[in-house]
């Protein structure tokens, strides 16, 4: 139970991958206009993630390094990323229209979005994510990779939910016409940055 805990608490807020390790931030910056396009991107980069983690950990572990051809593992976990991002896709085309179109090319964008590759390079860095999780690095397992996949999605989620919904407010106030638009979402994506960094200090 401790380890779930510190799962948690580590991919949601100590080591959220947008506002801390600064992973993600053209969809972070690009689909947080308003609350509901935010939660569907966060959502499918969280469905994204915990499947990544669920296949590259094991082709990883079991393929890669017994050929030792580790050096493909980018070029692979690509290849695994853009076949669920383009599942994905068409699910969302065919169900859900609006949501669709509210992501536009934003979708296609979690092919390359760093911070999804940037789980699954975490997750097969045993010594890394073994610390960042507290157990033993020969402890390490698909389990708790993709429990980290899951989480690390759900704080990016919940970060780019508190931005959407930060600037969703600021759109309604009288702001000086030079931080309007880019500006000012920067600016306030750097204090939810300061917030998020205070758990990393506890």
């Amino acid at each position: 139970m401790a380890q779930f805990i510190m799962i948690v608490v580590s991919a949601v807020f100590i080591n959220n991958f947008v506002v801390v390790q600064f992973l993600g931030i053209c969809p972070f910056l690009g689909v947080s206009k308003d609350c509901k396009s935010a939660f569907g991107m966060g959502l499918a980069v969280t469905f994204v993630m915990t499947l990544t983690c669920l296949i590259t950990y094991p082709i990883y572990t079991y393929v890669l390094v017994p050929l030792k051809i580790e050096f493909m593992e980018i070029i692979v976990f690509i290849f695994i990323i853009a076949a669920i991002v383009q599942m994905i896709e068409m699910a969302l085309k065919r169900f859900s229209p609006t949501l669709y179109n509210a992501m536009g090319i934003y979708l296609p964008l979690i092919t390359t979005n760093c911070a999804v590759l940037g789980v699954a390079e975490l997750v097969i860095d045993t010594s890394q994510i073994a610390s960042l999780i507290g157990i033993a690095a020969g402890s390490m397992n698909i389990g708790y990779a993709v429990l980290y996949g899951l989480f690390a999605g759900v704080g990016f989620t919940v970060a780019i939910v508190i931005m959407s919904g930060m600037r969703e407010k600021i759109a309604r106030l009288n702001i000086a016409k030079s931080l309007k638009g880019f500006p000012i979402a920067m600016i306030t994506a750097c204090f939810i940055a300061m917030a998020f960094y205070v758990f990393a200090l506890i």
